[in-house]
Parts: structure tokens; C-alpha cells; sequence
């Protein structure tokens, strides 16, 4: 799903914000930070690098000394950082309605938005630095030579940056990363956790409310849901229909493999604070689903008009029954055995007896356990 499928979703998110669901913008930039933090690092480096290139390169050969190659690190340090804040802020703010406007606007259209917005904040970081490193009045040459340069080189660059992030939010940064890097040019096995999430009842809601209102609350679910997914580490592998598969590495701490259960405890609290809204624009809250299992699966690239990241393996199958088998037993959530021996359950959790049981298509049975969920209503 393009982030241009999502624009009622943003556009309801965001009218719908209430105060218990405003959070500071300080744990959420330092949640930010964190979960980016290696990027912002290697960010700040190529900074430093350029800088120095640049005194290097295009400076005149006079003005190439130590304390010259300081200044100019320090002021590829600084551009290296506004940038990233800003596009940080971008990121933070797509929940808020300057996000929403964003989103309504087509591909190019966002892109040149964030060049520009971009362009200005690395132009003004640019001269402010010129004035705190060097301490001198500028002259003329400055205004004539250096500065178009610098706007020139910062419009390249943010539309650089504009189109990588455009790009990987439409085919996801898995995918991008794995076709620059050529990760699963060739298939890999990987242990891997899956869950297959799904809205109950979608088939009754559409009869209920048609066809195209159901899709503006299952597009508002998912964006709604995208961040406590983020938040505990998950990735999403794909959007189908009423459906989303997510997927963690297996580790080797149980604690850490847990956060695919804390990430669906994360989404039933995210939901039970909604509820009002979703009553409010949809007359309902959506109910929801999941099976968990965890083991091989098969990563590759597959297809060329159109590239992506596919999934194969029983460890996809075995999840997407357990999701089935939600249904028929009337649970919110069901996750394999395998699974259970791999992660510490978090305290709010109870785990019921485990069952086998035999999964359509498949010979082999299956131990299942059914997972007693809080209630956060």
C-alpha cells in the first residue's frame, strides 16, 4: 500500500487526535534517535569526510592548513546534521496535519516540497556556521560564487534525499536495501518470526458498508498500527487485502524475540484509545486477529517491473493457518509452539495449554497455543 492509498487514513488520524493521544515530542524524538541511531552516526562521518574533500578540492590551495580542513569538517558536521533533523521532523510529523497535507500531494510533487524545505534549512545552516566558524564579515565573492554553490549542491542533494525516501517508503527500505546491496540477490535462509494479522468480520462490514468505506477504515487500521509495529522492531513484509504480515529476526535472547507480543499488546492499546474515533467516523472498531510462528523461511528478490521481497517457506504457511485458526476457536490470538519456546512472555500475557492440532494443507500437526489477552477498553 503507497503512502498515497493512506491520504483519508492520515487526513482521519489526525483530526482525530486527542489529548490522550498526544505524546511529548521529546520521548518520541529520542524513540527516533534511537531506532536511528547507526544511520545518523554514519551520516555524521560522511559529513566530516566531505567537508574535509571539499576545503580539499575546491578551496584555494592557500587556505588548505589544519585549522582550515577543523572548520570545514565541523561545518560538513553541522550541514550533515540539519539535514537529518529535518528529515527526522518530516518522519515525526506525519501524523499531524502538515503530514496529512503532504501526503495529499502526488510523489513529485512531496519530493519538491521536501527539497525545497530542505535546501533552505541546509542554506541557512550553511551561513550560520560561515559566520560562528570563520568570524568574518563576508565579501562579495561569497554572495556571487560560493553561495549559488552551496544552494545548487543542497537542491541536489535534497532531491537526492527526497526521491531514496519516496522510494523506499513505496517498496519498502528492505527492498531498496536489498537491491543496492544485492542482500537476496540470491535466496537465503533466514530464521525468522511471522505474524499474519487480519481484521475480523471484513467481508460483514463490507456488505454492512461497502466496499469503499471498509477500505478507508482497514487503510486507517494499518496506518494507525505502523507505529507500535516500528516501535517494537517489526518489519512489514506486505499488505493483502484485509491482511498484514510482519516479521523479527530470531535471536537468541528470549526477551528480545518477545516484542512480537509486546508489538500486538502495543496495537490493542493503540486501538482501545482510538475507539472513540473509529466509532465516531466508522460506527465500529475494528476487531483483529493474529497467528504467530516462528522458523525458516526463504528470503529472495523476485520479478523485475516490478521488484520485491518474497517470503517463502512452511513457516509463512503454518502462521497464516494459525491466523485461520483464530477464527474457529474464537481467540484473539494463537501462536506455535515453536514460538513459545523462544520468548519470554511478558507478564500481562497468559498462555493457554497447548493443543495439537492439524493445519489445512499441511500433514504434520501442529502444537498451539492460545494467548489470554488484558483488556484495555
Amino acid at each position: 500500500m503507497s503512502s498515497h492509498e493512506q491520504d483519508r487514513a492520515v487526513s482521519g488520524a489526525v483530526s482525530d487526535m486527542g489529548t490522550s493521544e498526544r505524546r511529548s515530542v521529546r520521548p518520541i524524538l529520542m524513540r527516533y534517535v534511537a531506532q536511528h541511531f547507526g544511520f545518523l552516526a554514519a551520516l555524521l562521518i560522511t559529513g566530516l569526510i566531505v567537508g574535509i574533500a571539499y576545503r580539499f578540492l575546491l578551496d584555494n590551495v592557500a587556505e588548505r592548513n589544519l585549522a582550515n580542513y577543523i572548520r570545514s569538517g565541523l561545518h560538513g558536521i553541522g550541514i550533515a546534521l540539519v539535514g537529518w533533523t529535518v528529515q527526522a521532523g518530516f518522519a515525526l510529523s506525519a501524523r499531524s496535519s502538515f503530514g496529512a497535507a503532504l501526503r495529499r500531494l502526488p510523489v513529485a510533487g512531496e519530493v519538491v516540497v521536501r527539497a525545497l524545505v530542505l535546501t533552505a534549512a541546509l542554506t541557512t545552516a550553511a551561513i550560520s556556521l560561515q559566520l560562528v566558524l570563520y568570524a568574518e564579515p563576508f565579501q562579495l565573492r561569497w554572495f556571487t560564487t560560493t553561495l549559488p554553490r552551496i544552494i545548487a549542491i543542497g537542491f541536489a542533494i535534497s532531491l537526492v534525499a527526497g526521491v531514496i525516501t519516496e522510494t523506499g517508503r513505496l517498496i519498502g527500505g528492505p527492498v531498496l536495501t536489498s537491491i543496492v546491496l544485492g542482500t537476496y540477490h540470491r535466496p537465503a535462509r533466514e530464521q525468522r518470526i511471522v505474524m499474519f494479522l487480519d481484521i475480523a468480520g471484513s467481508t460483514r462490514l463490507a456488505e454492512e458498508m461497502g466496499e469503499l468505506r471498509v477500505h478507508d477504515l482497514i487503510t486507517r487500521f494499518f496506518f494507525d498500527i505502523d507505529e507500535p509495529i516500528s516501535d517494537h522492531g517489526g518489519t512489514v513484509h506486505a499488505y493483502v487485502g484485509d491482511e498484514v504480515i510482519v516479521t523479527w529476526p530470531v535471536t537468541g535472547d528470549p526477551a528480545r524475540n518477545a516484542r512480537c507480543l509486546e508489538c500486538f499488546l502495543a496495537i490493542e492499546r493503540k486501538v482501545a484509545r482510538l475507539a472513540v474515533h473509529y466509532e465516531r467516523e466508522f460506527d465500529v472498531v475494528p476487531r483483529f486477529r493474529a497467528g504467530m510462528h516462528a522458523g525458516a523461511v526463504i528470503v529472495s528478490e523476485c520479478g523485475d517491473a516490478k521488484r520485491q521481497l518474497a517470503y517463502f517457506g512452511d513457516t509463512m504457511n503454518v502462521a497464516a493457518r494459525l491466523c485461520e485458526y483464530c477464527k474457529a476457536v474464537n481467540q484473539r490470538l494463537v501462536i506455535s509452539g515453536n514460538l513459545l519456546h523462544q520468548v519470554a512472555v511478558p507478564v500481562d500475557l497468559r498462555v493457554g495449554g497447548g493443543e495439537s492440532i492439524a493445519l489445512r494443507g499441511r500433514q504434520e500437526r501442529i502444537e498451539a497455543h492460545a494467548i489470554r489477552l488484558p483488556c484495555y477498553s
